[in-house]
């Protein structure tokens, strides 16, 4: 006899590209006889998660796997005010890609987290539209543009302030609150690597490109403004999501390692959702 599928509150936490593991997770889940009924997420895992509630996940995994680096910085309208990024090109593409949706018509519970940078607390978006929840909740601090909602607050990364956003799913009737953390310890040595080496080509595009938008140095060196500030973020939400977790446990943590790739990333989309899937099935407890 088939054994009845465990219902899941499904927390997916914040950092980049790493979120790409929440894909591979989310398919474990499905193949496993998982049924996940709510989703609470933050920046990337808001993404994933909006996306996989609406039944959309499937074309943004799709798109992901097919589009190169240069493609990926031209979505990148280095325009903004109070950030870097608008992202009113992503925005666009995403919208073609998957449409907007209505959270309160989801057949899944949905949560966007969100922080309201000028009261100081978090914002739990669960209704009107997904691609505007998902738009503030990745607002990430000087690289996108704040998102302002329509009662005028200023919003930003919701991992701000909780990179793993479990109170959403506090009174949720399901069986299991599995939590994916992706500030979670380093690994001895960065787990994701390239399967192919990078067509020199491209690189030499990328370059160009770069060159002909003029970035200024403190957002391309390594060790310019913007990647210590990145790096900074990266460290206290590893922090903060080791706190949140100790006061509010979930029933199964997934812990990622925050050096497994670098927070634009994007490109690794296929190897980073293999990880999420593979560590899945190396789990004694799911």
């Amino acid at each position: 006899m088939r054994q009845a599928s465990k219902t899941v509150s499904l927390v997916l936490g914040s950092g980049g590209a790493r979120g790409l593991v929440h894909i591979g997770i989310i398919k474990y889940l499905e193949e496993n006889n998982y049924k996940i009924e709510s989703i609470s997420g933050c920046s990337i895992g808001a993404l994933i998660g909006g996306f996989y509630a609406a039944g959309t996940l499937h074309k943004y995994e799709e798109w992901l796997k097919q589009i190169d680096m240069i493609e990926m910085v031209k979505l990148l309208d280095f325009k903004g005010s109070g950030g870097i990024i608008s992202g009113d090109k992503l925005m666009q593409k995403l919208k073609e890609l998957v449409g907007d949706h209505k959270i309160e018509d989801l057949d899944i519970k949905f949560t966007a987290v969100a922080t309201d940078i000028k009261a100081e607390k978090e914002v739990w978006i669960n209704s009107g539209s997904l691609l505007s929840a998902i738009r503030a909740s990745i607002s990430l601090p000087l690289f996108f543009t704040p998102f302002t909602s329509s009662t005028g607050q200023k919003l930003v990364d919701g991992g701000v302030l909780n990179p793993v956003p479990i109170a959403p799913t506090f009174h949720d009737d399901t069986d299991l609150k599995i939590s994916v953390n992706l500030g979670g310890e380093a690994a001895p040595d960065m787990p994701i690597k390239k399967r192919h080496k990078v067509d020199k080509s491209i690189l030499q595009k990328m370059q160009l490109y770069l060159k002909s938008i003029s970035l200024p140095d403190s957002i391309t060196k390594e060790d310019g403004m913007y990647v210590v500030a990145n790096k900074s973020f990266d460290s206290m939400q590893g922090a903060l999501a080791r706190m949140k977790l100790a006061a509010y446990p979930s029933d199964i943590e997934i812990d990622i390692p925050r050096n497994l790739c670098g927070t634009f990333d994007f490109d690794k989309a296929e190897e980073l959702i293999d990880y999420g899937y593979n560590l899945c099935k190396k789990r004694a407890d799911l």
